[in-house]
């Protein structure tokens, strides 16, 4: 019985082919932006979490209070100095204090100009192997930087590749950062952060002489001595500096991160920004399931007589409710169902094209076969709950009231 219920429905909408189309424009867009944008979402959550878990775990991060946008170190009020890391070099449990500069600055190449993140690094071995470290940078060709390189470059893949200069640059080449000539000795792998992607590194004084900086820094990175607690370290250094700035607590001017606080920041901005694009789809969803209530009231309206002839010949208010409740279900279903297939197919187009212009994997797609079922099934339900007060109706006609309409 409920077999023949189901394919009579169906047999119903294939007559209203136009209008069973137009009714779920509504549903599989919605579906579509659900999925996508969830989809992309989740993929650049999980690559973005992934940059932050490669950070050691013996490592902090103090840095100064950005109060705007800018390189960092621009747009600061009090900013970090050597004394700052003579504080935090005493603070106990602190086994090495690497102070670095990073700025935006004018590179030249091929005669195309171009304006690129440079960082440093200390010429001293031990607290050039920390920042490698720290920031999982690797060698492709050439070699590291290494003491005494004065007038020697390092730089990302992005940089030698040649999208920008048009022109490739190799090991040996010399490229012109802010009015000076820098040869290049290493050419960095390719990592899935943009920023290292794109950097210049070199010692940290020639970066003081080209832009004629004294005694300031950007952010420090301290490495931390074995079996000690990070999150105890970190309380530590934070009340040093606030000792010595005479700050109370809450009145910080810089900031202490261990990797645990980077990875939770970033996780706790990405599903707010979740949450909110799942408010906005949800929205054309709630328009879809009103565009099927309409559907039905018309549906009900038109097959009046079809409703009365049903009950004439022995059809029970149940068997219409049925009927009319799998044609709204079906009408969600579908809808929900070609709403997922082309937001997967959008969630791949964006991550390809948006790698693409980035020049990097960081975004990737995480196509989630529990999130597309839970759509689906949202979808269908969705249909039902937005026919049901059609579908109600018209189990409740009078079969001589439904003739005579």
């Amino acid at each position: 019985m409920l077999k023949d219920l189901f394919l009579l429905s169906v047999n119903n909408i294939r007559r209203r082919k136009l209008r069973s189309w137009l009714t779920m424009i509504g549903i599989f867009i919605g579906i579509a932006a659900v999925v996508s944008l969830i989809s992309l979402g989740q993929g650049l959550q999980t690559a973005v979490t992934g940059q932050f878990a490669t950070l050691s775990s013996d490592k902090l991060t103090i840095q100064n209070s950005e109060t705007g946008f800018g390189p960092p170190g621009s747009t600061v009020v009090v900013k970090l100095n050597d004394h700052d890391a003579d504080v935090v070099g005493r603070v106990r449990g602190v086994e090495e204090v690497v102070p670095r500069l990073v700025r935006v600055v004018k590179v030249e190449y091929n005669d195309v100009i171009s304006f690129n993140y440079i960082g440093d690094v200390a010429e001293e071995s031990e607290k050039m192997r920390i920042i490698y470290n720290a920031l999982n940078l690797e060698i492709e060709f050439g070699r590291e930087l290494k003491r005494g390189d004065r007038g020697k470059v390092v730089i990302g893949p992005n940089v030698a590749k040649g999208d920008v200069f048009g022109k490739k640059i190799e090991v040996g080449k010399k490229i012109n950062i802010q009015g000076k000539d820098f040869e290049v000795v290493g050419i960095m792998k390719k990592g899935s952060s943009f920023q290292t992607n794109d950097v210049v590194i070199m010692l940290n004084d020639d970066m003081e002489e080209l832009l004629g900086i004294d005694n300031e820094i950007d952010l420090m990175i301290a490495q931390i001595d074995k079996n000690v607690d990070i999150e105890e370290v970190a309380e530590k250094i934070e009340y040093a500096l606030r000792k010595d700035r005479d700050l109370k607590k809450g009145e910080e001017n810089f900031a202490v991160q261990t990797p645990l606080q980077s990875i939770s920041t970033v996780n706790q901005t990405l599903s707010i920004i979740n949450l909110i694009i799942v408010g906005i789809a949800l929205v054309s969803l709630v328009v879809g399931g009103i565009g099927i209530a309409n559907t039905m009231y018309a549906s009900v309206l038109e097959r009046k007589k079809e409703i009365g002839t049903m009950k004439a010949i022995g059809a029970m208010n149940r068997d219409i409710l049925t009927i009319f409740l799998i044609e709204s279900g079906l009408l969600g279903f579908v809808g929900g169902l070609i709403g997922v297939l082309i937001g997967a197919g959008l969630a791949v187009g964006l991550s390809g094209a948006a790698n693409g212009f980035f020049g990097t994997q960081l975004i990737t797609v995480n196509l989630s076969i529990p999130l597309m079922v839970s759509v689906l099934l949202f979808s269908g339900i969705l249909g039902i709950i937005f026919g049901g007060i059609p579908s109600y109706q018209a189990s409740k006609l009078k079969p001589v009231d439904a003739l005579r309409g």
